[in-house]
This record gives C-alpha cells, sequence and structure tokens, in this order.
C-alpha cells in the first residue's frame, strides 16, 4: 500500500497547487485503512475509535482497534493500538467494529470479537483511564454473546445506559452504573417495516436494518442511524420518542458509494457543528476489505431530520487553526504520503520508515507575525537527511531545511534545528523528507520557535516540566501528566492563598511598546469553577499597571475551558517589568494550564 499511496497522493499535491482544485482530506487517515469510525467528544478533542483493515485482505481481516484524535477536524493524531485481540484471553479473532464511551472519570470500549470456546462473536467490554489507553479487559469474559456483532453504547439523559447490538437481529439491554454488567436479559426490538423501512428480494430479511447502530438522542428525540441492505450497503436511520422505540423509518442519509460494499456510521456535534463519519474504499487498494475512515460536516434540517450526505474528497472544514509555536506530534496530520507511524521510546507514537520525496501536510497553521526557527526531535540509524519546511504544497516555498545527522539508531533520539525565514500567517505547512536511499530517519515532535511576533511564552505546552514559568506570589506550580489539554503534561498550581497568584512568566525582555498582543490559554480547575483570566502586570517608571489580556471565564474540573484575548501593550518611560500570569477573579481554587501563548 505504501508506495501507492505516495504516487497518488504526489499527484493529488500537485493538482492541489492549481487554482480552482481543492485539496483532498478525505479519508482523514491514509497511511493505514481503517473501518467502522466511533468518534466520542471528550475535553475539547474528538477522539475517534475505528478497526484496522491489514494491508491485502480478502477478507474482514482485523486484529487491532486503533484510536486518533484532532482538536479542529483536519488534523488527526495517531495514537496506536491501545486494544488488540491479545488483550482478551477469551477471544480468538475479528477485531470488529465497536464503541467507546467515557462515564466515571473511565472510558468504555466495547468490541465484538470471535469467542475461542464457541466460535461465536461475542462482545467484549475494555476499560482505560485516558481516552487513548491502553485499554483492558475489564471483566475476563462476553459481556453479552448470542453470535451478533457491532455493539453501540449511549447513556440517556437520566443516566441510564443502553448497549445496542445485531446482525441480523437487533438487541439491546440495560447496562448498570457500573457500565460493565447489566440487568436484565438482551431484548430483540421488532424490525418493522414501519420501523426500519421495507427491502425487496429477501423473504428472510423483510427490513432495511442490516447492521451497524449508532443510537443517540438530540433535542428529546432518539435517533437509531444503520447501515442498510448489504450489498452494497447504504446509511438510512429511525427515530423514536424513547431509547427502545416504538421506531420509525425516516430514510437515506448516505445511499451507496464509495468503492465498499460495506459502510458504518457515527454522529457527534463538536465546536457548534455535527459531523458524519463514514468509510470507503477511496485509497490506492482500497475495497470492501480494505476500508478507510472518512467524514463530512452537515446541519440538521429545522424539523430535526438528517439531510443526505454525500462522500467528498475535501472533507470537513477546520475548526479554527493549529499553533505551531507548541510542540506538535509529528503524527498528527491533515494528508501524508509514504509515511509509516510506530511506538516512540520516549513515549506515544512516531513518524518513521520515511524515505525521500515523502511529506506530511498539516493544514492551517497559523504563523502570525512569523517564525523564527524550527526544532524536530529526530533518530536515525543511517545518515539521516533534510527535513524541508515548505508552505502550501510540495513544491511551495521553502520557509527552512533542517539537516538530520545520524543518531546511532532509530530510537536514539535527538533534537535538530534551523533557522526559520518567510513563515507568517496561516498557512498549510509541508514537511517534506529529502535523503539518500532507504529509510532516512524517524520525527517524534517539532515546534516552532518565534520570531518577530510568535509565542513569547517559553514552555507554553508544559511539555518541559516547570521550565521558563515561576509564581506570582505564593503557591506551587508543579508539572502534571494525568490531565493534559494537549501533549503529555500541563501545569498545576495548589496552595494559593490570594486570588491574584497563578502560574507567571517574566516578558519584560520581550515585548514591544504600543503592540497588540493575542493571548490563548486553556486552563481547567481542580475543584470548584472559578472565574480565571490572563493578566500583564507592567512596571515603568516605578508605576505598575495591569492589563487585562483575556476576560475572565468560568471553568470547571470536568473538562478544559479557552481564553482568549487581544490587548494593546503600551507604557510609557523604561519598562522595568513585564510579568504575565493567570489569576482568579476570587478565591483560591487550584487549577491547570496548558497550550498557553502569547504573540
Amino acid at each position: 500500500m505504501r508506495r501507492l499511496v505516495a504516487w497518488v497522493t504526489a499527484a493529488l499535491c500537485t493538482a492541489a497547487l492549481l487554482p480552482g482544485v481543492a485539496r483532498a482530506d478525505n479519508p482523514i487517515i491514509q497511511h493505514i485503512y481503517t473501518a467502522d469510525p466511533a468518534p466520542l467528544v471528550h475535553n475539547g478533542r474528538v477522539y475517534l475509535y475505528t478497526g484496522h483493515d491489514e494491508d491485502g485482505s480478502t477478507w474482514f481481516t482485523m486484529k487491532e482497534w486503533r484510536v486518533w484524535s484532532s482538536a479542529d477536524m483536519v488534523n488527526w493524531t495517531d495514537h496506536g493500538s491501545p486494544l488488540n485481540i491479545a488483550s482478551f484471553s477469551w477471544a480468538s479473532a475479528d477485531a470488529w467494529a465497536g464503541q467507546a464511551v467515557a462515564r466515571n472519570g473511565k472510558f468504555y470500549w466495547y468490541v465484538p470479537m470471535t469467542v475461542r470456546a464457541t466460535g461465536a462473536m461475542g462482545i467484549g467490554v475494555a476499560v482505560a483511564d485516558s481516552p487513548t489507553g491502553p485499554f483492558r479487559d475489564a471483566i475476563g469474559r462476553p459481556l453479552v454473546s448470542n453470535g451478533e456483532i457491532d455493539p453501540t453504547v449511549f447513556i440517556d439523559s437520566d443516566g441510564q445506559a443502553y448497549l445496542y447490538w445485531g446482525n441480523p437481529n437487533l438487541w439491546y439491554v440495560r447496562l448498570n452504573s457500573d457500565m460493565i454488567s447489566y440487568s436484565g436479559s438482551p431484548t430483540k426490538i421488532p424490525l418493522t417495516t414501519a420501523g426500519f423501512g421495507t427491502r425487496t428480494g429477501d423473504s428472510n430479511r423483510p427490513t432495511l436494518f442490516e447492521e451497524g447502530p449508532w443510537v443517540y438522542k438530540r433535542n428529546g428525540l432518539y435517533y437509531n442511524v444503520f447501515a442498510a441492505k448489504c450489498c452494497s450497503e447504504f446509511i438510512a436511520y429511525s427515530t423514536a420518542p424513547g431509547p427502545t422505540g416504538p421506531w420509525t423509518y425516516r430514510g437515506t442519509i448516505m445511499p451507496s458509494q464509495g468503492s465498499s460494499f460495506t459502510n458504518h456510521p457515527g454522529i457527534v456535534d463538536f465546536n457548534g457543528g455535527s459531523y458524519f463519519f463514514y468509510h470507503n474504499g477511496a485509497l490506492p487498494g482500497g475495497g470492501g476489505f480494505t476500508r478507510s475512515v472518512a467524514v463530512e460536516k452537515f446541519s440538521y434540517n429545522a424539523d430535526g431530520s438528517i439531510p443526505t450526505i454525500t462522500m467528498t474528497t475535501t472533507g470537513a472544514p477546520q475548526v479554527g487553526t493549529l499553533n505551531p509555536y507548541t510542540r506538535q506530534e509529528a503524527e498528527t496530520m491533515a494528508w501524508e504520503s509514504g509515511i509509516k507511524t510506530e511506538a516512540a521510546s520516549e513515549g506515544g507514537m512516531s513518524v518513521g520508515y520515511i524515505e525521500n520525496g515523502d511529506y506530511i501536510k498539516v493544514r492551517g497553521v497559523d504563523f502570525g507575525a512569523g517564525a523564527s526557527s524550527f526544532t524536530a526531535r529526530v533518530a536515525s540509524a543511517t545518515n539521516g537527511g533534510v527535513i524541508e519546511l515548505r508552505l502550501d504544497g510540495t513544491t511551495g516555498p521553502v520557509v527552512g531545511r533542517c539537516t538530520v545527522p545520524g543518531t546511532g539508531g532509530w530510537q536514539t533520539w535527538a533534537n535538530t534545528s534551523c533557522t526559520v525565514t518567510g513563515a507568517a500567517g496561516i498557512h498549510d505547512l509541508y514537511l517534506r523528507f529529502t535523503g539518500g536511499s532507504g529509510y532516512l530517519f524517524n520525527v517524534n515532535w517539532w515546534q516552532f520557535g518565534a520570531g518577530g511576533g510568535g509565542n513569547l511564552i517559553t514552555n507554553g505546552d508544559g511539555e518541559s516540566g516547570t521550565s521558563g514559568w515561576g509564581v506570582m506570589g505564593s503557591g506551587t506550580l508543579s508539572s502534571n501528566a494525568a490531565v493534559v489539554h494537549g501533549g503529555a503534561a500541563s501545569l498545576l498550581l495548589t496552595g494559593r492563598t490570594a486570588s491574584w497568584n497563578g502560574p507567571s512568566q517574566d516578558l519584560t525582555s520581550k515585548l514591544t511598546n504600543g503592540k497588540s498582543y493575542t493571548t490563548t490559554v486553556w486552563v481547567r480547575s481542580q475543584s470548584g469553577t472559578p472565574t480565571v483570566k490572563a493578566t500583564l502586570a507592567l512596571t515603568a517608571n516605578g508605576t505598575t499597571n495591569y492589563v487585562s489580556l483575556t476576560s475572565g471565564t468560568a471553568v470547571n474540573p470536568d473538562g478544559w475551558t479557552k481564553l482568549t484575548g487581544t490587548a494593546a501593550v503600551s507604557w510609557s518611560g523604561t519598562l522595568s517589568g513585564a510579568t504575565f500570569y493567570v489569576e482568579t477573579a476570587s478565591g483560591t481554587d487550584s487549577f491547570f494550564v496548558d497550550d498557553v501563548s502569547l504573540q
């Protein structure tokens, strides 16, 4: 698959440089085949749980599940495989379509597999403390096992959770609050033509329901979206006044299309928009057993009905922009050619198997007033190569070239840096890799440095512990790896004795008099719901003035809140002190900060 993808994506990239030709960002994952998308919104990100079709498959050959995430719907981070068949001692094969849900501070992933003892399909449940895992078998046996597949889980507004699954039938059970057991017995939902449409030509299956249910609630109405009428399948839906029916068939969402005879839906709302996930066979070598996940943005009709959605190559629009002045994982990308990903010895994933001409595209990167440097974490068991930094295409302007030396091993990591010129404003960033023959090097992460208006905050992403940070007044600042917005760490301030106590940095030598700066801070309380804001204390000629960089915003312990604002910074006389800090309007609640920028 690898070289085919490289050839086709290179052609697509060339076409993208022509006026009026759209960039292709569907399917959203290109370096492996993925199927059966199950999105989950958590803490300002969309986590996407998928299956993995093996290269060259001529059946549903699937051995593991994968996790991806995005904060902007176009740049997706590969979190690897935190769950596979070997995670379940009682299972033998078939890591097919599942779904994950968050509850009680944990994450539960319901997945079907072949039960070794019976040879029939059963549904297991795995649990983790993080949306990206690692997941472990929660009960050591199937949760339910009646030979049918495709579990979907839904937690109603009254707290009752339901597990649905089925092919050829449609079943449900009421899950207990522990999410790993259930009350009563599995109940079969009547598949009537009024509820699920009429199928012709198959007396054994009179309705359109085939498999892959996805159940959710919106504005008091329950939706059951499903794969209909194999083969080829299309996506249809039914609605009901309650979670178990009675269901009324509502029609087609996505007609049969896309070079795969199966399809599988997933729908979420994120950041004010609604998104429809599905799979097709659009990648080179793709088909019914080598599928790829894609996504479209849509709007419900005024009456709550779902419009007809057509597969596209452009995909969903970007939500916001990507900040290059905080550390970005190399495996975060909108498109790629030639690369693969693998586990990194330093934790997480890295980009590897890089050859001459391969590239990664990162969409919608906001360089602000400009970048001056680029740093990447790299490893090479050979002679390395070069990372070309290009804007808006693989033949676009070169704004920097970083030499990657040999480091003595594919997991022997070192930093490499280079000067950047001409990177300002919002662009698609291409990391194009060049060098000799064979594999060149691996990349773990990258980050741009400020230049005349880039991020003035040192270690704003907290990935280097508390380096660069201090405390305004009293309190204890520590690095925290358990609660993060992005990357692997955040900063936690505890022991505050006054509302103005907060994490701080000295910016005295970095500010320009009379310039406007935009500030972004992600905040989450440890407990309580304090109102938090970012402030700049300016001392000039013996007088201290305070500039509100963001408005006060209430935060909570259940998720991250983005503080942002733009403010003019000026002073009279000689500036002797400039302290950036994050404070609360009142009280002394402890809070986390992450991904802080001022530029």
